[in-house]
């Protein structure tokens, strides 16, 4: 057991592969229980997946099933490749990623446009990220127009919800009484409050959504929303035999060439909200260190670039998904954090912490009680995460900008992305940008509007 003979101030031990650090479990990392036993639960919120595939690509639960196992499988090759997170979907583009997808006929034709989308995401990341140029293309893109494309997927993550003939209307009282908890519980100030003063409380925060899951699965039924669960016992049975005949490039054959150029715009507006989370990844793993001095984490953006680009390739061919394969999973990301922050008796290493929930969840995966619990409310799960996605994604759009001017640019982007498209919302966002900026187009201004109210409150303290 290799993870025994780490010293203070090193990284975990692990076998160099390239631009990767191969680490496996029990070897070079410890299995940590409490991580793996909550991923065994949290499986619940990958499986919201499944009604978005039955949505947009009209495939059976076992199909749609074979394809979060499949997900599943390769969200393990972060931490064993030397990725410090809990990896995920990239939940805001998801709604622009419907929407696009949606204006093709459905059947072999809309097939065709999300295994384009996927594989071009893919591909672009692994170039990106083998050429470290990653971090220049994002700054490339003027903040007012970055502001615009985080502002559209919030707004499109809501729109999705409360448009006609969405979620809402299906589940009006259980997502209302589920999202009012939720964003009490994740978001708010009491809330923190009560987290340090009862271990009870603090054990719910730790756990994220998964008790407003477990909550929906009470409520949805009393409310006559959802039927009470059938729980059935055994293994699960997906359906890798129709995934591969229906719905992959072996039954129907590789996309035509223009889909893989109609994507591009958003493709580029999917990789700006997917960069958000790269450098939140960065900075939540800076975090962790700053309390932990005994163990040296390197994340390498360019490496989670060629993982996360590695997994939308693969996925494109054997499986595609509208949920794409992003780099973090953020909640659950600050779960793992938090306990790594007590201490090296809590968890030895971040790897045994984000490896093992995600052993879990494939575990939780495979287990037909649990998937049998949560199918009848996997609709409301995914409002859920729709909602808290989007308020996250605004909160952080709008922080974006510099200015202003940068506002103004960002709201029209923004409610033109939701509305219209990526190709539409770009199209507007070049344009106003050049009106109003002209040869500052790249530059844009700073106004420091975020700090006037501090300077404010400054200046009637000192008087």
């Amino acid at each position: 057991m290799m993870w025994k003979n780490r010293k203070d101030g090193e990284e975990s031990p692990y076998i160099p592969m390239g631009p990767f650090k191969l680490r496996l479990p029990f070897i070079h990392y410890k299995f940590e229980w409490p991580d793996y036993v909550q991923g065994l639960l949290m499986c619940a919120v990958d499986l919201a997946a499944i009604p978005l595939m039955i949505e947009l690509l009209g495939m059976p639960f076992e199909v749609a099933l074979a394809v979060v196992l499949l997900n599943g499988l390769l969200y393990l090759t972060h931490h064993l490749l030397g990725d410090p997170v809990v990896p995920g979907w990239i939940t805001p583009a998801i709604p622009l990623i419907m929407a696009y997808v949606s204006t093709f006929p459905e059947g072999a034709e809309r097939v065709h446009a999300l295994v384009a989308f996927q594989l071009t995401l893919g591909l672009f990341s692994i170039l990106l990220g083998s050429t470290g140029l990653a971090r220049k293309v994002v700054t490339f893109v003027p903040p007012a127009i970055k502001s615009g494309i985080i502002l559209g997927a919030g707004f499109a993550a809501v729109i999705s919800v409360f448009e006609v003939g969405g979620r809402f209307e299906s589940f009006p009282w259980t997502i209302s009484i589920a999202v009012g908890i939720a964003f009490y519980i994740i978001f708010s100030k009491h809330f923190n409050r009560l987290k340090t003063q009862s271990s009870l409380w603090g054990l719910i925060g730790k756990l994220g959504i998964f008790p407003i899951i477990i909550l929906a699965v009470i409520i949805g039924p009393l409310f006559g929303e959802a039927p009470w669960p059938t729980i059935e016992w055994g293994l699960i049975n997906p359906d890798f035999g129709t995934l591969w005949s229906e719905y992959t490039i072996f039954g129907l054959g590789f996309p035509p060439l223009m889909l893989f150029v109609t994507a591009i715009p958003t493709v580029l507006a999917a990789y700006i909200v997917l960069f958000g989370d790269v450098l939140q990844s960065k900075a939540l793993v800076e975090e962790a260190e700053d309390y932990r001095r005994d163990e040296n984490i390197d994340y390498n953006p360019n490496r989670a670039h060629l993982i996360f680009g590695g997994r939308n390739s693969i996925m494109s061919i054997l499986g595609p998904d509208v949920t794409m394969a992003g780099p973090l999973w953020a909640a659950m990301q600050v779960v793992v954090i938090e306990r790594f922050k007590e201490g090296k008796k809590a968890m030895n290493s971040i790897f045994g912490g984000s490896g093992s929930f995600r052993w879990g969840t494939n575990t939780g995966l495979l287990l037909l009680p649990i998937v049998s619990l949560v199918q009848p409310i996997l609709g409301i799960a995914l409002a859920l995460t729709l909602l808290i996605q989007g308020y996250v994604s605004v909160k952080v759009g709008i922080l974006e900008s510099r200015s202003n001017r940068d506002l103004g640019i960002a709201g029209i982007i923004g409610a033109v992305l939701a509305t219209k498209g990526a190709t539409w919302a770009f199209a507007v966002g070049i344009l106003l940008t050049f009106l109003i900026y002209g040869k500052n187009f790249f530059k844009g201004e700073n106004d420091e509007i975020f700090t006037k109210d501090l300077e404010n409150d400054s200046e009637k303290k000192i008087s």
